[in-house]
């Protein structure tokens, strides 16, 4: 038998692929329907558990009394997570955990928990790497061509900064957590969690028990975005409350303020750069010293220069900080918006210098940037849509206010290659279709991209195709990290419902008196190929089946590439603003964001990701902060009062453009959740220093930061 060729329609070919339906979820999330593992609720066996976090920030626990907690009538188990001589490292770590039949008995009974402190140094502001000293650990330097020659050589144009983007915490709706019911030799989880397939080995692990006793159920999930794969410390804590409560369900979801202390967060980003070029704009050298923080273990080194990798004469220092503050997590798209920031402030400010349209500029330097058609389409698109030609001026050429506009741009690149996925597609003899595997749904519309390739495949409508996910009884498919999802599970699916349909086709050959190869699916009939009228409907053929079902699996593999999936893609971003030189407030008019992500399943859900990516970069950009306080060393707005994010007025107008482009659609599928946040901050502040002719060195571009450049730009 032939191989199956399993590579999508042509696009004049496709029914449903390339279709704008809306989330199959949709009315359940908008009805509150949908249920949560944060949801879940059974008055009659559900414990409480509430969870203690270190008041100190870096300390050594001398003495530890939980007894009265114990003694408080309604707890059913206090689990000691830290223990005497433990040395904490940041505030809100986990001390002591708290089971009980009412949540306010679990508070209550937390409160009484006695802890004698020997309290030690902590750094927990990196802005000043002198003062990091000892803690500061230098990565190394990196040299590429001669740099000390290249920014000494006669005509070249010299640009100086120094930038900086702070630590911002995970915000999910949901916190971090979970229910668990361990009951003897099984137990049952609800978590929130990125990895439905594998979370189950990961506190299994960490409790020595047997996974394949756990049973793990996730619908819904209220966000993750890079931060929730682990069953992490306080799964394991839940797991045995809930086994020292006599198998009773125990829910723990993170507190709101120790959810944003420890919970995970994006580092930070400072950097002293210095780069040169010629006066036609032509890029020469690059040189940073850079440091950052995620918590105790430092900061990762953000891929700068970034995207224009090739510059030929680079030197590069980083040097990670370790602090006393909660560790880091993957962001959406690690360290990636960080670099883009830093790089493309950089970058601009020499466009600045050398009086170029910053889009010339990025133009002038796409050689090395490895992906250069591709960049000089989206910019001119971007361009294109921003009307960029009629609005861009030089730097400070606004006006004379109050309110001044201004312009910015940045680039960005992901890879996004679709993960390892199992999927199972089953055709039973009544016409039915259920598809199956353990993936979770982000919000991102899996779902519904899921049961769009099915029903492409089947020849169906997407109402007559069943999905089951959320399990991890179902066939495994990966974690939802990196943008693999989509490549993954619309693989995955397209290989067992072709290899289903096969089967089908084999039973219903005869009947029409053709080969299987002979027949194709489409408008829910079976037909011969080339000849409608020789045909049986869906229901016809099924019953062909007797009163045996079709059960076929399809398997993506990530280390075998098939072209279903393929990775690597590019953005260009672009942000107008309006400055307010009395107030110093920064309002958004406008972003733009062109898009390559292979072959497009649902337009609507890729520009759905895309606005999502805008809001978040917006946040970013214009007001979010982690607050640390020097002396105490507590994060001083671990709350959603004042930690800051956008309203539904802060956005302004986005326009999200998907390149789908012939030789795009030919890649295959191609993860978007991550490559369109990376440009957003960076063209933001580029826009700010376009308005108002001064680079705000620091986002946040709140207020008191833009007043502060203005008052530096007027001295």
């Amino acid at each position: 038998m032939a191989e199956t060729n399993y590579q999508y329609p042509p696009m004049d070919e496709r029914h449903i692929i390339g279709q704008r339906p809306t989330r199959l979820d949709g009315p359940q999330k908008a009805t509150g329907k949908a249920k949560y593992s944060s949801d879940y609720f059974d008055k009659d066996k559900l414990i409480f558990g509430v969870l203690m976090g270190s008041p100190v920030t870096h300390g050594r626990i001398r003495a530890l009394d939980t007894s009265a907690a114990k003694a408080t009538p309604g707890v059913t188990a206090v689990y000691e997570i830290a223990k005497v001589g433990d040395e904490i490292q940041w505030a809100g770590a986990e001390i002591v955990a708290v089971a009980a039949e009412r949540e306010e008995i679990a508070r209550d009974a937390v409160r009484k928990v006695k802890i004698d402190w020997e309290i030690m140094d902590h750094l927990v502001n990196e802005a000043d790497f002198k003062a990091a000293g000892k803690r500061a650990k230098a990565a190394g330097e990196q040299v590429t061509g001669d740099p000390d020659k290249a920014f000494t050589d006669s005509g070249v144009v010299v640009s100086e900064g120094h930038y900086a983007i702070p630590v911002i915490t995970h915000c999910c709706l949901e916190s971090h957590g979970q229910t668990i019911q361990w009951d003897g030799n099984s137990m049952n989880y609800w978590p929130s969690t990125q990895n439905v397939s594998g979370i189950a080995g990961d506190i299994g692990n960490l409790l020595k028990f047997d996974p394949t006793k756990i049973t793990v159920d996730q619908q819904y999930i209220g966000g993750g975005f890079g931060s929730k794969f682990s069953a992490d410390r306080w799964g394991m804590v839940c797991a045995n409350l809930s086994k020292m409560s006599g198998g009773k369900p125990v829910k723990m979801f993170l507190d709101r303020n120790i959810e944003l202390m420890i919970a995970g967060n994006r580092p930070s980003g400072f950097a002293n750069i210095k780069m040169a070029a010629r006066q036609d704009g032509s890029i020469v050298a690059w040189q940073s010293q850079s440091w950052a923080t995620g918590g105790i273990g430092g900061g990762g080194m953000p891929p700068i220069p970034y995207v224009f990798t090739e510059i030929p004469n680079k030197r590069m220092n980083h040097s990670a900080i370790a602090t006393n503050t909660g560790p880091s997590r993957a962001w959406r798209a690690p360290n990636h918006p960080q670099a883009a920031y830093l790089t493309y402030s950089a970058m601009e400010d020499l466009a600045a210098k050398l009086k170029m349209d910053p889009v010339e500029f990025f133009k002038k330097n796409l050689q090395f940037t490895g992906r250069p058609d591709t960049y000089a389409y989206q910019l001119d698109k971007a361009s294109e849509l921003m009307d960029w030609k009629k609005k861009w001026h030089p730097r400070g050429e606004s006006g004379s206010g109050p309110v001044v506009k201004g312009l910015g741009l940045a680039l960005s690149t992901w890879g996004g290659a679709g993960h390892s996925s199992k999927c199972q597609t089953t055709i039973f003899p009544n016409g039915s279709v259920e598809v199956a595997l353990g993936s979770q749904d982000l919000g991102t519309g899996t779902r519904t991209i899921i049961v769009q390739v099915a029903a492409e495949t089947l020849g169906l409508p997407m109402e007559r195709i069943a999905l089951k996910i959320g399990s991890n009884k179902l066939p495994v498919s990966g974690g939802s990290g990196g943008s693999t999802t989509v490549g993954g599970v619309s693989a995955s699916t397209r290989k067992s419902t072709m290899n289903a349909l096969g089967k089908l086709f084999e039973a219903v050959a005869p009947t029409l008196n053709v080969s299987p190869d002979q027949l194709v699916a489409v408008d829910q009939r079976i037909q011969v190929k080339g000849n409608p009228s020789k045909s049986l409907t869906w229901t016809q053929a099924c019953s062909k089946l007797g009163a045996t079902s079709i059960s076929e699996m399809g398997e993506h593999d990530q280390r075998k590439p098939d072209g279903l999936t393929t990775g690597t893609v590019g953005g260009a971003q672009m942000a107008e603003v309006a400055v307010d030189l009395d107030t110093g407030i920064v309002k958004m008019v406008k972003y733009v964001a062109v898009q390559d992500v292979g072959l497009v399943i649902n337009p609507r859900l890729a520009e759905s990701q895309v606005n999502g990516a805008a809001i978040m970069g917006i946040c970013a950009a214009l007001m979010e902060e982690r607050v640390m306080d020097s002396q105490t060393g507590r994060m001083l707005n671990p709350d959603m009062e004042f930690y800051k994010l956008a309203g539904i007025g802060d956005i302004g107008e986005i326009v999200a453009h998907m390149d789908v482009r012939p030789e795009n659609d030919k890649r295959g599928v191609i993860g978007l959740g991550e490559p369109c946040v990376v440009g957003v901050v960076a063209s933001i502040a580029n826009a700010v220093a376009n308005a108002i002719g001064v680079r705000v060195p620091q986002v946040p571009l709140t207020p008191r930061r833009v007043l502060a450049a203005l008052e530096r730009r007027n001295a």
